[in-house]
C-alpha cells in the first residue's frame, strides 16, 4: 500500500510562513500585496502557477517574485519557524510499521523539500517524493501517476492525503482514494466536492481513517 501525503498544511505547519514570505516578496517587487486568504488559496500549486494566480497584473515580475519568495521563505529569520503538526511523527511511524510505503507529492521545489526534510530529520520516512518543478503541477494527476510507477503500485493500492482542493482534485482525476484535512488551507465545504473518503479535522482523525482504509485493502 502507498500513502501519499501533501507537505505544507498536511504534514508541516508552514502555512503562515508561506503567507508572510509571499507578502514580503510582493513588497520587494513593488506589486499589490495579496491578502492572507489569497495566498492561502494558492498553497499546493507549483510556484510558477501560484504567481500566475496571485499576480495576474504583473506577468513581467513573476520570475523576480518567485526568487524573492524563495529567498524570504528559506532565509528570513523574522518569519515563524516550520514544524510538523502534532501527532504526525507517530502517524508516519505507525504506517511504516504496518508495512505502508510513504510518499510526498508537493508543490514545493526539490531544493525546498530536501531542505525541510533535512531540517526536520524526516528523510528516512519517505521512499518516494515528487515536487512541482519535476513534473506537472497539481491538480494535474501526473505527479501521482509517476509515484505509482516508481512504487510499483496500482491506483487501488494507494491513497492521497491533502489539505487543498488541488490535492483532492489531483487524486480524483487519477482515480485514487483520498482523505482531506481541514487544519491546512481549505475548508470541509471546499474539499467535499472532490469526493474524498473522509474529511478530518486533526491528525488523530486522519490516523483513524487511514487505519480503516488499510485494513480494507
Amino acid at each position: 500500500m502507498l500513502v501519499v501525503f501533501d507537505w505544507d498544511g498536511t504534514l508541516c505547519d508552514s502555512v503562515l510562513r508561506i503567507v508572510l514570505a509571499m507578502q514580503a516578496a510582493a513588497i520587494d517587487c513593488e506589486v499589490a500585496v495579496p491578502s492572507d486568504g489569497e495566498v492561502r488559496h494558492i498553497i499546493g500549486l507549483g510556484l510558477p502557477q501560484a504567481m500566475e494566480v496571485l499576480f495576474t497584473d504583473a506577468p513581467s515580475k513573476h520570475l523576480d517574485l518567485a526568487k524573492a519568495y524563495s529567498r524570504h521563505f528559506s532565509e528570513s529569520q523574522a518569519l515563524p519557524d516550520v514544524s510538523l503538526f502534532a501527532g504526525v511523527s507517530d502517524l508516519l511511524s505507525e504506517l511504516k510499521g504496518a508495512g505502508a510505503t510513504l510518499a510526498v507529492a508537493t508543490g514545493k521545489s526539490r531544493r525546498g523539500l530536501n531542505r525541510v526534510l533535512s531540517e526536520l530529520g524526516m528523510e528516512g520516512f519517505f521512499t518516494h517524493t515528487r515536487c512541482a518543478d519535476e513534473t506537472r503541477s497539481k491538480p494535474h494527476p501526473l505527479m501521482l501517476q509517476e509515484l505509482l510507477d516508481e512504487a510499483w503500485m496500482t491506483v487501488g493500492q494507494a491513497i492521497m492525503v491533502g489539505d487543498s482542493i488541488y490535492d483532492l482534485s489531483m487524486a480524483e482525476q487519477a482515480g485514487m482514494d483520498s482523505v482531506g484535512v481541514t487544519y491546512g488551507v481549505h475548508t470541509r465545504e471546499q474539499l467535499l466536492p472532490h469526493k474524498p473518503l473522509a474529511v478530518v479535522d486533526d491528525v488523530e482523525g486522519l490516523a483513524s481513517v487511514l487505519n480503516v482504509w488499510r485494513k480494507n485493502l
